[in-house]
């Protein structure tokens, strides 16, 4: 087994699709008419999601910017409601229910004020019965679409994907979540981190709770064990949609040479014998370097007329790299290659494992 690198490889850059290059600036007109959306992301509450944004908005204030503040939740925290001073807030909106009247984000007075950035804390909240949306996060890409941006909060624990895997961490079902797709076309996500000792101490301290509620958060939802494994999906979670950035960028600015921000692994099969080592060996490898891998089967013409027997056991190892945990693909094309390092270079993967029969490459 040996490695290359998609980099062996660099060829000049391809003249970019006339259609592509028109579909891209349509789409960056239509992005630059919309607002922008930041999202400070965090594994729990009392990492700083809020301040963190109230300290951005402040810098911008300094600077002779205006911010409105839209809605924050407090939860009684002095230091939260101290960096609220100086800011301009936008009077909340009471909705009767049951008998009460509920202060909810008023996204009319916000739309008639139009201002170029509006804070809006806990993008997972959901609204009173009888406000125009059923959830905050409807509210804010109500003001994105009107041109306007958002700075908002979100804890990991509210992203759908991930509701059953919380779930099992910590015992507790979140009700209140939102679509990933919601997080993963914000323009911009500021990942908010704490370690958890640091984050029990806070809490012990009152400033995430008040004492009543902290002594029954920390028996339940605020174990060590929860806020470790929290952390853990909030990192991997950030870390997915920065490689999804980059992803983005390189297609935007059609780059084609690989750029080595990952261990990321491609192992590459073909139909002689020994295709199962490279995919055992290739998962092992990929175990080692915590990493993604794919596995690629590229079908030439000539390989098209092979016999039933052969083309079934490459299905057979396709499938046995599928159960391994890869993600796996037939390519087609006359240069075996050229399509692997295509496809290298348009998954941004580092890495290639080919067996010793293909040194000739």
């Amino acid at each position: 087994m040996s490695n290359m690198y998609p980099d062996d490889f660099d060829s000049p850059r391809e003249r970019p699709n006339p259609d592509a290059l028109l579909a891209q600036m349509q789409a960056r007109e239509a992005r630059a008419a919309r607002g922008k959306l930041r999202i400070y992301f965090g594994a729990s509450a009392g990492v700083g999601k809020t301040c963190a944004m109230l300290n951005a908005a402040r810098k911008l204030v300094a600077e002779g910017k205006p911010v409105l503040v839209g809605v924050v939740e407090t939860h009684g925290r002095a230091d939260t409601q101290a960096m609220l001073d100086g800011l301009e807030l936008l009077p909340l909106k009471h909705v009767e229910y049951r008998g009460k009247s509920l202060a909810e984000f008023d996204i009319d007075a916000a739309l008639e004020r139009h201002p170029p950035l509006i804070l809006i804390d806990e993008l997972a909240h959901s609204n009173t019965p009888g406000s125009r949306h059923p959830k905050r996060w409807q509210d804010v890409e109500e003001l994105v679409d009107a041109g306007i941006d958002v700075f908002t909060t979100l804890n990991v624990q509210h992203l759908e994907s991930l509701n059953d895997v919380v779930g099992g961490i910590t015992s507790i079902r979140v009700a209140e979540t939102l679509p990933d797709s919601v997080f993963d076309k914000a323009d911009e996500v500021v990942l908010v981190d704490l370690p958890a000792d640091e984050l029990l101490a806070r809490l012990k301290a009152g400033k995430v709770y008040t004492a009543t509620q902290a002594d029954s958060a920390a028996r339940n939802f605020f174990r060590k064990g929860n806020l470790i494994a929290l952390r853990e999906l909030a990192l991997r979670r950030t870390a997915d949609r920065v490689e999804n950035d980059v992803q983005v960028y390189r297609i935007e600015k059609s780059i084609s040479k690989v750029w080595k921000t990952d261990t990321s692994l491609l192992a590459c099969i073909g139909p002689r014998a020994g295709a199962e080592q490279i995919v055992r060996s290739s998962a092992r490898l990929a175990s080692q370097l915590n990493t993604d891998w794919f596995v690629v089967y590229v079908e030439t013409p000539q390989l098209q007329r092979l016999p039933s027997s052969q083309r079934e056991r490459i299905l057979k190892t396709l499938k046995l790299a599928e159960e391994l945990g890869a993600t796996t693909a037939i390519l087609t094309g006359s240069d075996i290659a050229r399509e692997i390092v295509n496809y290298a270079r348009s998954k941004n993967l580092s890495k290639i494992v080919v067996g010793h029969g293909h040194k000739t490459w």
